[in-house]
């Protein structure tokens, strides 16, 4: 694929709204690649223009925060053991960690979360189930989901910086870059559970 082909399919109109989806789904389902899909279009707007890096941020954002909510509206609704896949021992573990967590400090946590894709959703479930205070909750949201999106669009869009070669080599190392450091938190997460 050449340099032009993979900058005009990644900087497409449709390119915000399919990391915008790709965010959302992230919220629920941890196997799908919203970080990855914010840090490659943070890349491809370093090195094109294209979108413009501040509606990365912004779309990104959005989704985050939408999806962060509507977790908390789940578990407002449902609770966090309706499910036969909420009564599983690691999520039963990590719905327990994320209801030591919040009691313990509701903004330090969902700020923390944000950034860990299995504790984001327990977190997010366990918010709504305790019926943290609604606008409490949507605006640490939005700020966490803010700062989360900055983050990975600044990891994509710094490699392009540094890089030559276009998006055709910004992009790979980026997201490379993004997976090694999610591996790394994970990593230290886990020590610390232990």
């Amino acid at each position: 694929m050449s340099t032009d082909l993979l900058a005009d399919v990644l900087a497409g109109p449709w390119s915000l709204a399919a990391m915008s989806l790709l965010v959302l789904g992230d919220a629920f389902f941890v196997v799908v690649p919203g970080e990855i899909a914010v840090t490659a279009l943070g890349a491809v707007a370093m090195t094109t223009g294209t979108p413009a890096l501040w509606a990365v941020v912004l779309c990104a954002a959005g989704a985050a925060a939408l999806g962060d909510a509507c977790c908390y509206l789940i578990g407002c609704v449902v609770g966090t053991e309706r499910w036969g896949w909420m009564r599983g021992r690691r999520m039963r573990r990590a719905l327990g960690w994320a209801r030591d967590r919040l009691d313990r400090g509701t903004a330090t946590v969902l700020f923390t979360a944000r950034f860990v894709p299995f504790a984001r959703l327990a977190v997010n479930l366990v918010a709504g189930a305790s019926r943290i205070h609604p606008p409490r909750y949507l605006a640490l949201v939005t700020l966490a989901a803010t700062g989360w999106a900055a983050y990975q669009a600044a990891i994509g869009a710094l490699v392009a910086a540094v890089l030559p070669g276009g998006p055709l080599v910004a992009v790979p190392v980026s997201v490379a870059l993004a997976v090694g450091i999610g591996l790394g938190v994970d990593r230290l997460t886990r020590g610390r559970e232990r």
